[in-house]
């Protein structure tokens, strides 16, 4: 079957797809179409009702997009690919992007070598859209393009993100809002500091989840994105964050920062759907506080 053909009669797109290919499953052609891998005139589209119009040339995109749920060799998984960009769920102790001591156990040198394996004399590349940091895990955007890296960051900070922290102690309300000015002169160690020139203000609001007199699951909603800033305010309320012992943690028992990066939705740079991603604690973490696993995976363009 050809996989491609010329537009001869105007209407929506999906109509088209299953008139052009009766002999294809349609869950496969939705697939396709989910996944951006369909091209109108050479650029994909996802949307199901995109008007289509006589002379229009619609194909499958030959270059290969991983699968959900896919795992990389570094422990990154991918949720999302498109044309576009990456969505991922990184790993606790991976760098976001390369320092001096570490050129290349990155998630961004991981993505770029996944690309380029996929097509050897390829040049293509990831974009550094925002950084976790190495001790925390949960999900993250690259762009796959410069254009798509712009508009992602000019609208990052109205974007949806959530977390996940487990915390020593209990919040003194079941819901509330953080907020403090923090100083990040130095980097390593940010500081909640009195309104200045060296401070930035930073608001995270938050909802216990779960709580005993030990510790307590909360879940993390910011609407700023300073460094440190959710690790900062928590330590500042006195529940800092199990296994942040740079915060002044007493306890790590996972043996790792019990923070994860559980929650995304965000607009598409290019087609402007809606996307929601949810990845779930991991275990270790699911464990200090007796949760069930009870998020998976969630992608609604």
């Amino acid at each position: 079957m050809s996989r491609s053909f010329q537009v001869k009669i105007p209407g929506p797109l999906l109509a088209g797809l299953f008139t052009a290919w009766p002999g294809e499953k349609r869950k496969q052609i939705r697939t396709w179409l989910k996944f951006q891998a369909i091209t109108v005139n050479g650029r994909p589209v996802s949307q199901f009702d995109h008007p289509l119009q006589p002379g229009d040339q619609v194909a499958v995109r030959t270059d290969r997009f991983a699968t959900p749920k896919t795992r990389l060799s570094s422990g990154l998984k991918v949720y999302f690919e498109d044309a576009h960009l990456l969505v991922v769920e990184k790993p606790e102790g991976l760098l976001s992007i390369s320092s001096p001591a570490e050129p290349e156990k990155t998630a961004y040198f991981q993505l770029t070598e996944y690309l380029r394996h996929k097509h050897p004399r390829s040049r293509e590349r990831v974009w550094i859209v925002h950084r976790l940091d190495r001790e925390t895990s949960g999900l993250m955007v690259f762009a796959k393009t410069a254009a798509a890296k712009e508009a992602l960051q000019s609208h990052w900070d109205s974007f949806e993100k959530k977390y996940e922290a487990v915390v020593e102690g209990r919040l003194p309300r079941p819901e509330g809002t953080l907020e403090s000015d923090l100083d990040e002169t130095n980097p390593h160690h940010v500081a909640v500091r009195p309104k200045s020139d060296r401070t930035r203000h930073a608001v995270t609001r938050y909802q216990v989840l779960q709580s005993s007199p030990r510790r307590s699951l909360v879940e993390l909603t910011l609407e700023t994105g300073r460094r440190h800033q959710i690790r900062v305010q928590l330590a500042h309320a006195g529940c800092p964050v199990v296994g942040d012992e740079k915060y002044g943690a007493k306890t790590d028992p996972a043996g790792r920062l019990a923070l994860h990066a559980c929650f995304l939705r965000f607009r598409h740079p290019v087609t402007g759907d809606e996307l929601r991603f949810t990845s779930p604690l991991p275990k270790p973490l699911a464990r200090l506080v007796g949760t069930s696993l009870r998020r998976g995976l969630e992608a609604m363009p």
